[in-house]
């Protein structure tokens, strides 16, 4: 049986990749960002996972304005960094595991999830970054021969209006929950989710960042999902800009990880080209004893003496009363 064993979210900014590929990650501008990421490697390279399924949004590469998915998984068997307009970038191939993936999307159909399959695309910085970010080395985040582990890219709409809830990510999370746990290999599986966190990029508020507002976000994922789930679209516009609503794909990151979530480690930088960059580790917990305790008593079948007829009035309970 395959099992989810942490969960990851990060800012996927095209720039911080930038920085890896030209060797600009000790500048003095971009250290203190890249150093820490350092422990998110070091805490991946320990879990060791077989599959990665990363969540992210495709940049106008794969999908355009003709068409676009509300949420679309690869099932190939590999996906090409994507050309953005100066190249590809300097990054391995990105191997996908097909049987799994196929596997997610029929459980997610059946779980009433509409999902677009994509048997071939390329992968834009939303999806390198990431990886760049948690599998390079050191705090330069030098790029491996090849990735460490298998991808299954799934890619969210969060471009063009209306983007899905933010409770509708988070049930997507559990319902992908369900399915890793029914796939019949052993295996071991992140989910990683990606974008934000506050900015906006264009207009009269670019440049916009909210401290405050990202650092609620940060706490509550692990312990309060459910504020996080119904903030609604204008809110993550006002409060973090037009660009803020990709963290509605941390909220399936955090679905597939069931009810009860512990906060391994984060870490937030600003600025990072205009972004407040922020990663958060979670891993999965275990019920708290009071409301795993709580559970057992609900379920628990009532005893026949429980429950009691109701005697005609008057007529004697066939209890003795005590003798004073």
């Amino acid at each position: 049986m395959a099992r989810i064993v942490g969960g990851l979210a990060t800012t996927h900014v095209p720039a911080i990749g930038a920085a890896i590929d030209l060797g600009k990650t000790q500048e003095p501008y971009w250290r203190p960002l890249f150093d820490g990421y350092v422990p998110a490697q070091e805490w991946l390279a320990a879990i060791d996972p077989d599959v990665v399924v990363l969540v992210y949004n495709d940049h106008a590469t794969a999908f355009s304005l003709e068409i676009i998915p509300t949420f679309s998984i690869g099932v190939g068997d590999e996906f090409p960094p994507a050309d953005e307009g100066w190249g590809p970038r300097p990054v391995p191939v990105v191997k996908g595991h097909s049987e799994l993936a196929w596997h997610l999307c029929e459980s997610l159909i059946l779980d009433e999830f509409d999902i677009t399959m994509i048997n071939a695309m390329p992968v834009d910085h939303g999806l390198t970054v990431p990886l760049s970010i948690t599998c390079g080395k050191g705090s330069t985040c030098a790029t491996p021969q090849a990735w460490p582990c298998k991808v299954v890219p799934l890619a969210v709409n969060v471009v063009q209006y209306p983007p899905p809830t933010g409770n509708r990510c988070y049930e997507l999370g559990r319902a992908i929950g369900r399915a890793v746990k029914s796939y019949h290999e052993d295996l071991k599986v992140v989910v990683f989710g990606t974008g934000g966190m506050s900015h906006q990029l264009h207009g009269e508020r670019a440049g916009l960042i909210n401290r405050e507002w990202d650092t609620r976000f940060l706490d509550d994922l692990a312990r309060n999902p459910e504020r996080l789930k119904r903030i609604p679209f204008l809110e993550y516009v006002r409060e973090t800009g037009a660009e803020g609503i990709e963290m509605v794909m941390w909220l399936i990151m955090r679905g597939a990880l069931g009810d009860n979530a512990r906060e391994v480690y984060r870490h937030y930088h600003v600025p990072a080209s205009n972004t407040a960059a922020g990663l958060i580790i979670l891993e999965p917990a275990p019920a708290k004893r009071g409301t795993a305790k709580a559970a057992r008593r609900k379920a628990r079948p009532r005893s026949r003496g429980a429950v009691r007829a109701k005697r005609p009035r008057g007529q004697a309970s066939g209890k003795r009363k005590s003798r004073r």
